[in-house]
Protein backbone atom coordinates (compact mmCIF):
# COMPACT_ATOMS: atom_id res chain seq x y z
CA UNK A 1 0.00 0.00 0.00
CA UNK A 2 1.47 3.35 -1.06
CA UNK A 3 1.59 5.91 1.76
CA UNK A 4 2.20 9.63 1.52
CA UNK A 5 4.14 11.47 4.24
CA UNK A 6 3.96 15.25 4.09
CA UNK A 7 5.93 17.75 6.16
CA UNK A 8 4.35 21.21 6.22
CA UNK A 9 6.37 24.08 7.70
CA UNK A 10 7.82 21.58 10.18
CA UNK A 11 10.03 22.95 12.94
CA UNK A 12 11.27 21.73 16.30
CA UNK A 13 13.49 23.48 18.80
CA UNK A 14 14.72 22.57 22.27
CA UNK A 15 14.77 25.76 24.28
CA UNK A 16 17.07 28.01 22.26
CA UNK A 17 18.59 25.10 20.31
CA UNK A 18 17.18 24.48 16.84
CA UNK A 19 16.62 20.82 16.00
CA UNK A 20 14.80 21.35 12.69
CA UNK A 21 13.47 24.45 10.98
CA UNK A 22 10.99 25.07 8.15
CA UNK A 23 10.91 21.60 6.56
CA UNK A 24 8.50 21.24 3.63
CA UNK A 25 8.78 17.81 2.03
CA UNK A 26 6.72 14.92 0.72
CA UNK A 27 7.69 11.25 0.73
CA UNK A 28 5.94 8.55 -1.29
CA UNK A 29 6.66 4.84 -1.76
CA UNK A 30 10.25 3.70 -2.19
CA UNK A 31 13.44 4.37 -0.26
CA UNK A 32 14.51 7.92 0.59
CA UNK A 33 17.88 8.52 2.20
CA UNK A 34 18.19 11.17 4.91
CA UNK A 35 21.81 12.25 4.69
CA UNK A 36 23.78 14.55 6.95
CA UNK A 37 26.61 14.69 9.47
CA UNK A 38 26.08 13.79 13.11
CA UNK A 39 24.02 16.47 14.83
CA UNK A 40 22.52 17.70 11.57
CA UNK A 41 18.89 17.13 12.64
CA UNK A 42 18.26 13.73 11.07
CA UNK A 43 17.02 12.04 14.27
CA UNK A 44 14.81 15.02 15.10
CA UNK A 45 13.24 14.75 11.65
CA UNK A 46 12.60 11.01 12.04
CA UNK A 47 11.25 11.37 15.58
CA UNK A 48 8.78 13.97 14.30
CA UNK A 49 7.71 11.70 11.43
CA UNK A 50 7.03 8.84 13.85
CA UNK A 51 5.06 11.03 16.25
CA UNK A 52 7.47 10.60 19.16
CA UNK A 53 7.98 14.32 19.65
CA UNK A 54 5.59 17.20 19.05
CA UNK A 55 6.41 19.85 16.44
CA UNK A 56 7.13 23.33 17.75
CA UNK A 57 5.53 24.56 14.54
CA UNK A 58 4.00 22.96 11.45
CA UNK A 59 2.81 19.38 11.07
CA UNK A 60 3.52 15.85 9.82
CA UNK A 61 0.69 14.30 7.81
CA UNK A 62 0.31 10.59 7.05
CA UNK A 63 -2.15 10.25 4.18
CA UNK A 64 -3.55 13.63 5.17
CA UNK A 65 -3.86 12.89 8.91
CA UNK A 66 -1.71 14.52 11.58
CA UNK A 67 0.59 11.94 13.17
CA UNK A 68 0.95 13.67 16.55
CA UNK A 69 -1.17 12.00 19.26
CA UNK A 70 -2.84 9.64 16.79
CA UNK A 71 -2.26 6.07 18.11
CA UNK A 72 -4.24 4.57 15.22
CA UNK A 73 -1.51 5.73 12.84
CA UNK A 74 1.40 4.45 14.92
CA UNK A 75 0.65 0.84 13.97
CA UNK A 76 1.32 1.70 10.32
CA UNK A 77 4.90 2.66 11.17
CA UNK A 78 7.91 0.48 11.93
CA UNK A 79 10.70 2.35 13.71
CA UNK A 80 14.32 1.29 14.16
CA UNK A 81 15.94 3.80 16.58
CA UNK A 82 19.58 4.79 16.48
CA UNK A 83 20.19 3.96 20.15
CA UNK A 84 19.62 0.60 21.85
CA UNK A 85 16.28 0.23 23.67
CA UNK A 86 16.16 -3.36 24.90
CA UNK A 87 15.07 -5.56 27.78
CA UNK A 88 18.55 -6.98 28.02
CA UNK A 89 17.74 -10.30 29.72
CA UNK A 90 15.25 -11.27 26.99
CA UNK A 91 16.28 -13.32 24.02
CA UNK A 92 16.05 -11.71 20.61
CA UNK A 93 13.00 -13.85 19.83
CA UNK A 94 11.25 -12.90 23.07
CA UNK A 95 11.92 -9.19 22.50
CA UNK A 96 10.60 -9.09 18.93
CA UNK A 97 7.62 -11.30 19.87
CA UNK A 98 6.59 -9.00 22.74
CA UNK A 99 6.75 -5.86 20.62
CA UNK A 100 4.90 -7.51 17.74
CA UNK A 101 2.14 -8.69 20.11
CA UNK A 102 1.54 -5.05 21.08
CA UNK A 103 0.11 -4.55 17.59
CA UNK A 104 -2.81 -6.84 18.42
CA UNK A 105 -1.50 -10.18 17.19
CA UNK A 106 -2.02 -13.37 19.21
CA UNK A 107 1.01 -14.80 20.98
CA UNK A 108 1.27 -17.54 18.35
CA UNK A 109 1.02 -15.07 15.44
CA UNK A 110 3.49 -12.65 17.03
CA UNK A 111 6.10 -15.36 17.58
CA UNK A 112 5.70 -16.70 14.05
CA UNK A 113 6.23 -13.21 12.62
CA UNK A 114 9.20 -12.60 14.90
CA UNK A 115 10.85 -15.89 13.88
CA UNK A 116 10.33 -15.15 10.22
CA UNK A 117 11.86 -11.66 10.39
CA UNK A 118 14.81 -12.67 12.56
CA UNK A 119 15.58 -15.58 10.25
CA UNK A 120 15.38 -13.34 7.19
CA UNK A 121 17.93 -11.04 8.83
CA UNK A 122 20.43 -13.80 9.57
CA UNK A 123 19.54 -14.34 13.23
CA UNK A 124 18.34 -17.96 13.04
CA UNK A 125 21.19 -19.27 15.18
CA UNK A 126 21.15 -16.37 17.65
CA UNK A 127 17.49 -15.54 18.30
CA UNK A 128 17.39 -17.79 21.41
CA UNK A 129 20.38 -16.08 23.06
CA UNK A 130 19.98 -13.22 25.53
CA UNK A 131 20.35 -9.78 23.98
CA UNK A 132 23.05 -8.83 26.49
CA UNK A 133 25.33 -11.35 24.73
CA UNK A 134 24.78 -9.81 21.26
CA UNK A 135 27.32 -7.87 19.24
CA UNK A 136 26.40 -4.39 17.99
CA UNK A 137 25.57 -5.79 14.57
CA UNK A 138 23.25 -8.45 16.03
CA UNK A 139 21.46 -5.79 18.07
CA UNK A 140 20.98 -3.70 14.94
CA UNK A 141 19.40 -6.65 13.13
CA UNK A 142 17.13 -7.35 16.11
CA UNK A 143 15.94 -3.72 16.14
CA UNK A 144 15.31 -3.94 12.42
CA UNK A 145 13.31 -7.15 12.90
CA UNK A 146 10.99 -5.57 15.49
CA UNK A 147 10.38 -2.64 13.12
CA UNK A 148 9.48 -5.02 10.31
CA UNK A 149 7.61 -7.88 12.00
CA UNK A 150 4.13 -6.31 12.05
CA UNK A 151 4.36 -5.54 8.30
CA UNK A 152 3.99 -1.73 8.48
CA UNK A 153 3.33 0.53 5.51
CA UNK A 154 6.12 2.91 6.62
CA UNK A 155 9.64 2.00 7.77
CA UNK A 156 11.67 4.68 9.55
CA UNK A 157 15.26 3.55 10.08
CA UNK A 158 17.68 5.76 12.02
CA UNK A 159 21.31 4.82 11.21
CA UNK A 160 20.42 1.09 10.90
CA UNK A 161 23.81 0.04 9.50
CA UNK A 162 25.95 1.42 12.34
CA UNK A 163 28.20 -1.26 13.82
CA UNK A 164 27.28 -3.98 11.33
CA UNK A 165 29.91 -6.19 9.72
CA UNK A 166 30.18 -6.29 5.90
CA UNK A 167 27.94 -9.35 5.61
CA UNK A 168 25.29 -7.89 7.92
CA UNK A 169 25.46 -4.55 6.15
CA UNK A 170 24.91 -6.18 2.76
CA UNK A 171 21.98 -8.17 4.13
CA UNK A 172 20.29 -5.06 5.58
CA UNK A 173 20.90 -3.00 2.43
CA UNK A 174 19.34 -5.74 0.30
CA UNK A 175 16.31 -5.94 2.61
CA UNK A 176 15.81 -2.16 2.63
CA UNK A 177 16.03 -2.07 -1.16
CA UNK A 178 13.51 -4.91 -1.46
CA UNK A 179 11.08 -3.15 0.90
CA UNK A 180 11.21 -0.01 -1.22
CA UNK A 181 10.65 -1.98 -4.41
CA UNK A 182 7.64 -3.72 -2.83
CA UNK A 183 5.85 -0.37 -2.37
CA UNK A 184 6.74 0.42 1.24
CA UNK A 185 7.62 3.99 2.17
CA UNK A 186 11.10 3.76 3.69
CA UNK A 187 13.07 6.60 5.28
CA UNK A 188 16.62 5.63 6.19
CA UNK A 189 19.19 7.99 7.70
CA UNK A 190 22.96 7.83 7.60
CA UNK A 191 26.00 10.06 7.81
CA UNK A 192 27.92 7.60 5.61
CA UNK A 193 27.64 8.65 2.00
CA UNK A 194 28.20 5.34 0.24
CA UNK A 195 25.62 3.61 2.47
CA UNK A 196 22.82 5.85 1.22
CA UNK A 197 24.06 5.59 -2.36
CA UNK A 198 23.91 1.77 -2.11
CA UNK A 199 20.22 1.89 -1.15
CA UNK A 200 18.64 4.67 -3.17
CA UNK A 201 19.07 7.55 -5.59
CA UNK A 202 16.46 9.65 -3.71
CA UNK A 203 18.13 11.83 -1.10
CA UNK A 204 17.30 14.56 1.40
CA UNK A 205 20.37 16.44 2.63
CA UNK A 206 20.08 17.85 6.18
CA UNK A 207 22.61 20.19 7.75
CA UNK A 208 22.37 22.39 10.85
CA UNK A 209 18.65 21.67 11.23
CA UNK A 210 17.72 22.70 7.69
CA UNK A 211 16.84 20.81 4.53
CA UNK A 212 19.62 21.81 2.13
CA UNK A 213 18.49 19.79 -0.90
CA UNK A 214 16.14 17.00 -1.92
CA UNK A 215 15.58 14.89 -5.03
CA UNK A 216 17.63 12.40 -7.00
CA UNK A 217 21.42 12.67 -6.85
CA UNK A 218 21.48 13.72 -10.52
CA UNK A 219 18.78 16.37 -9.98
CA UNK A 220 20.64 17.83 -7.03
CA UNK A 221 23.86 17.73 -9.00
CA UNK A 222 22.26 19.72 -11.82
CA UNK A 223 21.53 22.53 -9.34
CA UNK A 224 25.23 22.93 -8.55
CA UNK A 225 26.66 24.19 -11.81
CA UNK A 226 28.03 27.31 -10.10
CA UNK A 227 30.46 25.09 -8.15
CA UNK A 228 33.63 23.79 -9.85
CA UNK A 229 33.33 20.23 -11.12
CA UNK A 230 36.20 17.88 -11.73
CA UNK A 231 36.98 15.71 -14.76
CA UNK A 232 39.77 13.12 -14.69
CA UNK A 233 41.57 12.27 -17.94
CA UNK A 234 44.07 9.40 -18.19
CA UNK A 235 46.53 8.90 -21.06
CA UNK A 236 50.04 9.64 -22.37
CA UNK A 237 51.74 13.06 -22.28
CA UNK A 238 48.73 15.13 -21.27
CA UNK A 239 50.62 18.39 -20.65
CA UNK A 240 49.69 19.98 -24.04
CA UNK A 241 46.03 19.16 -23.36
CA UNK A 242 46.23 20.73 -19.91
CA UNK A 243 47.61 23.93 -21.40
CA UNK A 244 45.01 24.00 -24.18
CA UNK A 245 42.12 23.54 -21.75
CA UNK A 246 43.19 26.59 -19.74
CA UNK A 247 42.15 28.75 -22.68
CA UNK A 248 38.49 27.67 -22.22
CA UNK A 249 36.48 30.22 -20.26
CA UNK A 250 34.72 27.72 -17.96
CA UNK A 251 37.92 25.89 -16.95
CA UNK A 252 39.05 26.93 -13.46
CA UNK A 253 42.30 24.95 -13.25
CA UNK A 254 44.21 21.92 -14.55
CA UNK A 255 46.54 19.66 -12.56
CA UNK A 256 48.87 16.93 -13.80
CA UNK A 257 49.75 13.84 -11.76
CA UNK A 258 51.62 10.56 -12.23
CA UNK A 259 54.27 12.05 -14.52
CA UNK A 260 51.72 13.62 -16.81
CA UNK A 261 49.55 10.49 -17.18
CA UNK A 262 46.60 11.87 -15.24
CA UNK A 263 44.98 15.24 -15.76
CA UNK A 264 42.42 16.74 -13.36
CA UNK A 265 40.32 19.52 -14.86
CA UNK A 266 38.18 21.74 -12.61
CA UNK A 267 35.42 23.47 -14.53
CA UNK A 268 32.33 25.56 -13.82
CA UNK A 269 30.45 23.79 -16.60
CA UNK A 270 31.48 20.23 -17.49
CA UNK A 271 29.40 20.17 -20.68
CA UNK A 272 31.49 22.96 -22.25
CA UNK A 273 34.66 20.95 -21.65
CA UNK A 274 33.17 17.73 -23.01
CA UNK A 275 32.15 19.57 -26.19
CA UNK A 276 35.70 20.62 -27.06
CA UNK A 277 37.64 17.61 -25.74
CA UNK A 278 37.34 15.38 -28.85
CA UNK A 279 38.60 18.14 -31.16
CA UNK A 280 41.49 19.04 -28.82
CA UNK A 281 42.54 15.41 -28.38
CA UNK A 282 42.57 14.82 -32.13
CA UNK A 283 44.36 18.07 -33.00
CA UNK A 284 47.05 17.46 -30.37
CA UNK A 285 47.31 13.77 -31.37
CA UNK A 286 47.13 12.64 -27.75
CA UNK A 287 46.36 9.05 -26.75
CA UNK A 288 43.60 9.15 -24.11
CA UNK A 289 42.69 5.97 -22.21
CA UNK A 290 39.86 7.24 -19.98
CA UNK A 291 37.71 10.31 -19.34
CA UNK A 292 35.62 10.30 -16.17
CA UNK A 293 33.51 12.88 -14.37
CA UNK A 294 34.50 12.47 -10.75
CA UNK A 295 31.61 14.50 -9.34
CA UNK A 296 28.66 12.29 -10.25
CA UNK A 297 28.67 10.48 -6.89
CA UNK A 298 26.63 11.37 -3.81
CA UNK A 299 29.86 12.14 -1.97
CA UNK A 300 30.68 14.90 -4.41
CA UNK A 301 27.14 16.28 -4.17
CA UNK A 302 27.36 16.31 -0.38
CA UNK A 303 30.78 17.99 -0.41
CA UNK A 304 29.53 20.69 -2.81
CA UNK A 305 26.42 21.36 -0.73
CA UNK A 306 28.43 21.65 2.48
CA UNK A 307 30.93 23.92 0.72
CA UNK A 308 28.04 26.17 -0.29
CA UNK A 309 26.67 26.21 3.25
CA UNK A 310 30.10 27.08 4.68
CA UNK A 311 30.59 29.85 2.14
CA UNK A 312 27.22 31.39 3.00
CA UNK A 313 27.99 31.16 6.70
CA UNK A 314 31.35 32.86 6.23
CA UNK A 315 29.67 35.61 4.25
CA UNK A 316 27.07 36.20 6.98
CA UNK A 317 29.80 36.64 9.60
CA UNK A 318 31.58 39.45 7.75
Amino acid sequence: MSVSIQLKGLARWYGRVVGLIEADLQFASGVTGILGPNGAGKSTLLNLVTGQIRPSRGSVLIDGQTIWNQPALYGRIGFCPEGDRFYWTMTGLQFVTELTALHGFSRHEAEAKARRCLSKLGMSDSMHRRINTYSKGMRQRTKFAQALAHDPDILVLDEPLTGTDPQGRRLLIDEITTLGESGKTVLVSSHILHEIEAMTDQVVVVHQGRIRASGSVSEIRNLLDHFPMQIRISGDNLRPLAQALLSIEDVVSTELHQNGRQLFVKTRQASSVYRVLPELICSLQIIVEEIEGEDSSLEAVFDYLMAGVSARLRGSLR
